[in-house]
């Protein structure tokens, strides 16, 4: 009987979550620009120095803060004068996006980046579940 329960709440959550889990990836790559993690961990170990690194991050907590904005326009969060097809287009393109970084993530040869594919099939899974919605979700 939980099961249900958590598959129902997933389902009728799926933004909420998303929103959850991207806000715990954004701390985690200020973790990795201040320090606290080692950047050597992360990108496959591409990262030659900090202001790679710095870059890296930078770039990457701006994509998700993006796409943040993204679900909360779509989950009709947040007053808008997009089009939801445009919407819609550009979350099937981090819906791709998350795909190959699943790929990615399972060949990679570090064991940390590997346990990443497990985050990036989530988040693929969660953008499916939100696109495939019959119309935009509203808050409660």
């Amino acid at each position: 009987m939980q099961f249900k329960a958590l598959v129902k709440f997933i389902l009728n959550n799926p933004i909420k979550i998303f929103l959850g889990l991207l806000m715990a990836v954004i701390l985690f790559h200020i973790c990795i620009a201040v320090k606290v993690i080692p950047y050597d961990l992360t990108w496959g170990g591409r990262l030659q120095n900090d202001n790679e690194m710095y870059v890296f991050e930078i770039i990457s907590i701006l994509l998700n803060l993006f796409l943040g904005s993204l679900l909360l326009i779509k989950g009709n969060f947040v007053k808008h004068k997009f089009s939801e097809k445009i919407i819609n287009a550009i979350l099937w393109v981090f819906f791709a996006i998350f795909i190959v970084n699943t790929i990615r993530n399972i060949i990679a040869i570090n064991t940390f980046e590997k346990l990443f594919s497990i985050l990036t099939a989530i988040s693929a899974s969660l953008l499916w579940l939100i696109l495939k919605q019959k119309k935009t979700a509203n808050h409660e």
